[in-house]
């Protein structure tokens, strides 16, 4: 099966968020399992990998542009660079006005690329609103062209909320019939118009990123006004959990850890702990509670309730690290409270691969109430490392995290359902209560650590949907 992976950021070229993980590690566990696969993506100026390989491919877009296309090998997987540097030669990988023409023409290049490099896709895998005019273009300017007779499109949603909204008096630069604006299967979407929309109405199927999230979404609290859409579509849409990069995230090989540990010794976790709590010029007591935050400050991960809650939870003289940035009143917060606690809480701004990897293995607890969470990685990345989380019971959290049970010793966190702050300190109670019986805190250690979050399992439920639409 010969598929072409087009994200708008994969791990380690370019990041913002999970999206660029899972686009590196999935493609890699589809190869494991026989694929033939390619993942194709914009260079961005901060990309200096790979060679030149075609020095000027036209793409009929806005009349007619060029781009060219530059190679490289992410391990054995083949990654292709769509380079246009009056498009994605910015300071950043989004956040412009022109974002949506800016991915439109990456959505047609990845599709004038395919002819050039080998034979039809089976399946091209789109992801998120970066990639939605895909499936539109293949329905419409390329349904003639026998190249692409037998090629079927899946779209995969890792966060509904973004979805490439643009005023539709720019449709035209587009090069898409002005049909395809409005109708049955228009990108017109409550006066403005989306990528998102048009992709999850043209493409063969859609997936999205846990079991619980492909339910919450056909409903008007986490639809965003697609609901109705992905209700239509609903026997074409299935959840399939993200996993994590077993190698890059692994507690007995992690290269930026002090000191390494498994499941069946865990002395180096309270090395990572001591090497931690330096690391933010905190006291070194091992026996006091170590909680921990790393995500964006943004109200869909929770930060609201973070603050209602942290006097709270810091009465229970435990400590706290954070790391991350995002909206200023919630980094101001963070600034002032470690300035008021500095021997309680330590904050680092900003994006640091290294330290996360650090706080996953030396914290005890890691809190993550998002209001809505799509997947999640952190909550994996934290019972991997034997770090017990504390979630809302929302998306990909619900289907990772099971409530401990103390009498049967079963469950491998603790999770709250109500968007409450009071639900959410009493879970943190519970946690510091279980926590101060070494040996039951262990047993829930173990639990965490004993469950298989890698992509093997996912990888196969990919390829049974591409075998599902694949066109024989």
């Amino acid at each position: 099966m010969r598929i072409i992976f087009a994200a708008s950021e994969v791990v380690p070229y370019a990041k913002t968020g999970g999206l660029a993980d899972v686009a590196a590690a999935l493609p890699k566990a589809l190869m494991t399992l026989g694929c033939d696969i390619s993942i194709v993506m914009p260079r961005y100026r901060t990309i200096n990998a790979g060679q030149l390989i075609i020095d000027a491919m036209p793409v009929p877009f806005a009349g007619r542009r060029y781009c060219s296309v530059w190679f490289d090998r992410l391990g054995s997987l083949p990654v292709y660079f769509i380079d246009a540097p009056q498009y994605f030669h910015r300071s950043g990988l989004y956040g412009e006005s022109d974002d949506v023409e800016r991915f439109a023409f990456y959505c047609r290049a990845v599709l004038e690329l395919c002819k050039r490099i080998g034979p039809p896709p089976d399946v091209i895998h789109c992801n998120d609103w970066m990639t939605g005019l895909i499936p539109v273009y293949l329905n419409s300017n390329y349904a003639a062209d026998p190249y692409f007779f037998k090629t079927a499109t899946i779209l995969t949603i890792h966060n509904l909320a973004f979805q490439g909204l643009f005023d539709p008096s720019s449709f035209g630069l587009f090069d898409l019939d002005p049909s395809l604006l409005y109708g049955e299967k228009g990108l017109e979407f409550g006066g403005v118009a989306s990528t998102l929309k048009g992709g999850l109405l043209h493409c063969d199927a859609i997936t999205t990123v846990s079991r619980r999230y492909a339910q919450e979404i056909q409903t008007p609290e986490y639809g965003f006004r697609m609901d109705g859409i992905l209700r239509y579509r609903r026997y074409s849409l299935i959840g399939i959990l993200n996993g994590i990069d077993e190698d890059e995230w692994d507690p007995t090989s992690d290269k930026y850890l002090p000191a390494h540990y498994s499941i069946v010794n865990l002395a180096g976790k309270a090395i990572c702990k001591r090497e931690l709590l330096k690391t933010f010029n905190l006291p070194i007591e091992l026996d006091r509670p170590l909680l921990a935050i790393v995500s964006r400050m943004t109200d869909q991960k929770g930060f609201d309730l973070i603050i209602k809650a942290m006097d709270r939870i810091l009465e229970t003289k435990a400590m706290l690290v954070v790391l991350g940035s995002g909206a200023d009143k919630y980094e101001r917060y963070f600034q002032a409270l470690r300035d008021s606690h500095p021997d309680r809480v330590g904050v680092y701004f900003g994006f640091n691969n290294p330290l996360a990897h650090q706080i996953e293995a030396g914290a005890d607890i890691f809190l993550m109430p998002s209001y809505y969470e799509p997947c999640g990685l952190n909550q994996m990345y934290s019972l991997r490392y034997g770090t017990v989380p504390i979630v809302r019971a929302t998306g990909g959290l619900d289907d990772t995290v099971e409530n401990f049970d103390r009498a049967r010793m079963r469950g491998n966190g603790f999770k709250f359902y109500d968007y409450d702050v009071n639900q959410f300190v009493e879970r943190v109670y519970e946690a510091l209560l279980t926590y101060a019986d070494k040996d039951v805190w262990h047993q829930l250690i173990i639990n965490g650590m004993s469950q298989d979050f890698s992509w093997a399992s996912s990888a196969r439920k990919y390829l049974d949907v591409y075998h599902a639409v694949r066109r024989d």
